[in-house]
């Protein structure tokens, strides 16, 4: 995970077909998510959108 990433951990993602996913933006605070999730609504109702807290858990094994 990037440090961009890690700063920005609220993501905003579509939903494409046959269960794939696309992120649209990353955030870093979930108020800012949903401000722009609103937006994105307005500007397509018929397109879905999802927040979600995206964190990387770091393994035992990794510090190895």
């Amino acid at each position: 995970m990037t440090y961009f990433n890690q700063l920005h951990p609220w993501c905003l993602m579509r939903r494409l077909p046959k269960l794939q996913t696309s992120v649209v933006a990353r955030f870093r605070r979930r108020c800012d998510a949903e401000a722009h999730q609103r937006v994105l609504q307005r500007m397509g109702p018929g397109v879905s959108y999802n927040i979600v807290f995206d964190v990387a858990i770091k393994s035992a094994d990794a510090t190895t």
